[in-house]
C-alpha cells in the first residue's frame, strides 16, 4: 500500500535557475498539490535562498479555475473540509515563526464563487519542527526551507519520516551522485522535479511512504498478479540407460 508523502527538492546554488524554479512550480501546484508525487517542500542551499521569492512570483501568475477550462492551470481543493485543513496548516506555519510568501488563502474565482479554492501559496523560513513540514498538507502549498550545505539538505531528507520522491536541482555530477547514493528516497529524480518512473519499473516509495513487500509497476507488480508454482521432479539415470526389457518381477534395491 502506498501511504503519505512529503517529497523534497533540493536546490543547489549551480542550478540552472530557470530549469529549477519553472519546474519546481509546476510540480508543487499542479492539480493544486493534490497527487502523492507533488512537490511539497524545497530545500535551498546557500545563495539559492535568494530565488524564493522568484518562485512565488511565478506562482503567482498561475491560473486558478474550475479545472476543466483550457487556462486552468490548477483546481480547486478536493472538498471543504481539506481545504480548511490546508488553510489551518498555512496559518499554523505564520504562529510559528515562519513566513508566507505567497498567500493563496481567500482567493476568488467568479465563476465559482462556492468552489473550494485556495491560490499557490509559498511559505518560507520553515523548520523541521513546525506542523507545515511534518504533514502532508495535499493543496497547493510549496514549503521552503534554508540550509546551508547539500550534507544538511540530506540529512533533513533522511530525518523525515516519509521516503517517496526526492529530487536535486545542479549542474554538478558530482552534487548529483552524492545526493542520489545517500538520499533515503524510494524515487530520485536529478533536475526533474516529479521522479515518478515509466510503468516499466517499479513506484518504489519508501519508509513512512510504503506499506507491505512488492511494489506496483514493473516486475514487481508482474509478481503481484503471478500465480507461483514449484515443481519437484525426479529423472533418473537408468531410465535414459535401458534398453533391454525386463522379464522379471520388479524389486525394489
Amino acid at each position: 500500500a502506498n501511504l503519505g508523502a512529503k517529497n523534497h527538492a533540493v536546490v543547489m546554488p549551480d542550478a540552472n535557475k530557470e530549469h529549477a524554479l519553472n519546474a519546481i512550480a509546476g510540480a508543487a501546484f499542479g492539480a493544486a498539490g493534490q497527487r502523492c508525487m507533488a512537490l511539497s517542500v524545497a530545500v535551498f542551499v546557500g545563495d539559492s535562498g535568494e530565488w524564493i521569492s522568484e518562485i512565488a512570483e511565478r506562482a503567482k501568475q498561475l491560473r486558478v479555475n474550475g479545472g476543466f477550462e483550457s487556462d486552468a492551470d490548477l483546481g480547486p481543493m478536493i472538498s471543504p473540509e481539506a481545504l480548511t485543513r490546508a488553510e489551518h496548516l498555512v496559518q499554523s506555519a505564520i504562529d510559528e515563526g515562519a513566513t508566507v510568501a505567497l498567500d493563496g488563502r481567500g482567493i476568488s474565482v467568479p465563476k465559482y464563487p462556492k468552489g473550494n479554492f485556495l491560490g499557490p501559496t509559498v511559505i518560507d523560513h520553515a523548520t523541521p519542527q513546525m506542523q507545515c513540514y511534518q504533514q502532508e498538507i495535499f493543496g497547493p502549498v510549496l514549503t521552503c526551507l534554508r540550509v546551508e550545505t547539500l550534507d544538511q539538505a540530506v540529512e533533513l531528507i533522511n530525518s523525515n519520516r516519509y521516503g517517496n520522491g526526492a529530487s536535486i536541482f545542479t549542474r554538478s555530477g558530482a552534487c548529483a551522485r552524492k545526493f542520489e547514493s545517500s538520499v533515503e528516497a524510494g524515487q530520485v529524480g536529478i533536475n526533474v522535479p516529479i521522479p515518478v518512473p515509466l510503468p516499466m519499473f517499479s513506484f518504489t516509495g519508501n519508509k513512512g511512504s510504503f506499506l507491505g513487500d512488492t511494489n506496483f509497476y514493473g516486475r514487481s507488480g508482474v509478481n503481484f498478479y503471478t500465480q507461483l508454482k514449484t515443481i519437484t521432479s525426479l529423472w533418473r539415470k537408468q531410465d535414459a540407460e535401458d534398453r533391454q526389457a525386463t522379464v522379471h518381477m520388479p524389486t525394489i534395491h
